[in-house]
């Protein structure tokens, strides 16, 4: 039943990587102004999927919390900064953006969570197998704005997708909607972070932000002992 899951998340991402490097190609042909617009039509749409997935929210104070103390854990360790530092050494101005906005998409939502746990408990991969047709499909998109960004974000999806698998049978809780609906809230207002960052409102420094996926889960445990 795991090989399954691990099968399929590898076919996810190679899905990543196909559509990424396909649309980072053809980008050279378009013009100034096409860019132009498909970048405000990423970032209004960016928020859109951020705020959707902020509408289940069971607690904002769990959110707020999760999000602050992720972001000072994620300040101190300056994981933006290495983000963008890797993208330098690539030549790749935008990485740091599309990394974080693809791996955000294609792992902080219900269908990577409840798709990698039933894989990994019952050998059941067919809502991983739908989500890689979408991710090929996004990340065609995002590469062709992003570029190579969104390619490694393929290594997110192996590592992070593959380790929900692997441990499918201990994170079952996470598909409990006392968890699930303000994990997805926390990438929800980081998602909307990345909108801004890509309408050139505001630098929200989101990778700083990533700890906090971890912290919510350890919130809500704490908080259910009482």
């Amino acid at each position: 039943m795991v090989i399954t899951g691990l099968i399929a998340t590898a076919v996810n991402a190679t899905a990543v990587v196909i559509g990424s490097l396909t649309g980072f190609f053809l980008k050279k042909g378009l013009p100034d102004n096409i860019k132009e617009i498909l970048f405000f039509g990423a970032g209004l749409t960016t928020l859109g999927i951020g705020m959707s997935m902020i509408m289940k929210v069971n607690n904002f104070l769990i959110v707020l919390a999760s999000m602050a103390i992720g972001g000072v854990i994620g300040e101190l360790l300056n994981i933006e900064g290495f983000l963008k530092k890797l993208g330098d050494n690539m030549q790749e101005g935008d990485f740091s953006t599309g990394f974080m906005m693809s791996s955000l998409l294609f792992l902080v939502g219900p269908m990577t969570i409840v798709g990698s746990i039933n894989a990994g408990l019952t050998g059941d991969a067919s809502l991983i197998y739908l989500k890689s047709l979408l991710d090929g499909i996004s990340s065609f998109i995002l590469g062709s704005m992003y570029g190579l960004g969104v390619t490694v974000s393929a290594l997110s999806v192996l590592i992070v997708q593959g380790s929900i698998v692997l441990l499918s049978s201990y994170l079952g809780f996470l598909t409990q909607p006392m968890y699930l609906n303000d994990l997805v809230a926390v990438g929800g207002v980081m998602i909307l972070g990345i909108g801004l960052k890509v309408l050139d409102i505001k630098d929200t420094r989101v990778g700083n932000f990533l700890p906090a996926l971890v912290v919510e889960p350890l919130l809500v445990f704490i908080i259910s002992l009482f």
